[in-house]
């Protein structure tokens, strides 16, 4: 069957259409998002806009246009921090399953880490045992680990890239003040975090997973061949680190040039880069591999394994 998976995040609008079969592999047929950065939408009461719930409308409407064009015989449609925390939500989620015409699931924290630690277990397979993830997005960070496809541990804080730039980073470029009051906010916030963490087996394979991660080790890491032909992209905590002091000098405008960084990501890329670098030194990591798949794949993941099937007659 045709699948799609609607991603309403803090940055994007991200429609995912795959085919699917019990026991197969997601094939993805068509990807399609819409940029928002809903972050630049939140009111001082911490409710989103008028004009961001009709930019929100907007981008469904036209995502649910295209699964029917892509004959999709199923969307399932989740939302994750910006909606699910804005203080006026209930009412942003009644706008949006009335242009989704069906109901929208709004995914807890905790719930997108272990969507998207699912995932990441898949692609990377059994071998890579304990397994530590991050996944940056919009409005938080999310974390999780362990050795089997349900994390051990997993959390979600309050430390996404548009967020911390709404809070810490709005001057453009920000400047080192800015990024040192970021660096010790998020360090204070993964304290709990990171001390429940490290009482977790020590991680054998460390994974990014967000588009802001793709895009950092882009810019500061390096490619590394992998056995299935396809080259992964690996991030040392030392090359990110000393690319921070010239990306908080640089204007937004200038950012897309460099490697990696594409426009939407241009005005959050410096504070995703300080909460990641803070959140792997946190917890003593060196280096981490970037994962292609992530939240939507986890999602398709599950509800194919909730279909029902049988094995064809003998």
């Amino acid at each position: 069957m045709r699948l799609g998976v609607l991603d309403i995040g803090s940055n994007t609008v991200h429609l995912l259409v795959a085919d699917v079969r019990p026991g197969g592999r997601p094939l993805a047929t068509t990807s399609r998002r819409s940029v928002l950065r809903l972050m630049r939408y939140l009111q001082p009461d911490g409710s989103i806009s008028q004009e961001g719930v009709d930019a929100l409308v907007s981008a469904t409407t036209e995502a649910r246009k295209v699964a029917a064009s892509e004959n999709v015989d199923e969307l399932l449609a989740t939302a994750t921090s910006a909606v699910r925390e804005a203080t006026n939500g209930a009412e942003v989620i009644a706008r949006i399953e009335e242009a989704l015409g069906q109901p929208l699931q709004v995914l807890g924290g905790e719930t997108e880490a272990r969507f998207t630690f699912l995932a990441v277990r898949r692609w990377f397979g059994w071998a890579a045992g304990q397994l530590l993830l991050f996944d940056i997005g919009g409005g938080s960070l999310e974390l999780a680990a362990g050795a089997d496809e349900l994390p051990d541990a997993a959390a979600s804080v309050p430390l996404g890239a548009g967020r911390m730039t709404v809070q810490f980073l709005p001057d453009d470029p920000p400047g080192e003040e800015a990024v040192e009051r970021l660096r010790a906010h998020a360090t204070a916030t993964l304290a709990p975090v990171a001390a429940e963490f490290r009482e977790l087996p020590r991680p054998q394979h460390v994974v990014g997973s967000s588009k802001a991660i793709r895009s950092l080790a882009k810019l500061v890491g390096y490619s590394v061949s992998g056995w299935t032909g396809i080259d992964r992209w690996r991030l040392p905590r030392e090359a990110l680190g000393s690319w921070i002091p010239r990306l908080a000098r640089i204007p937004a405008s200038a950012r897309q040039e460099l490697p990696g960084i594409t426009a939407d990501r241009t005005f959050q890329i410096v504070a995703a880069a300080v909460v990641l670098h803070t959140a792997m030194a946190a917890l003593d990591v060196g280096e981490l591999d970037v994962s292609p798949w992530a939240l939507r794949e986890g999602v398709l993941l599950r509800y194919i394994e909730s279909l029902s099937w049988s094995p064809a007659d003998a």
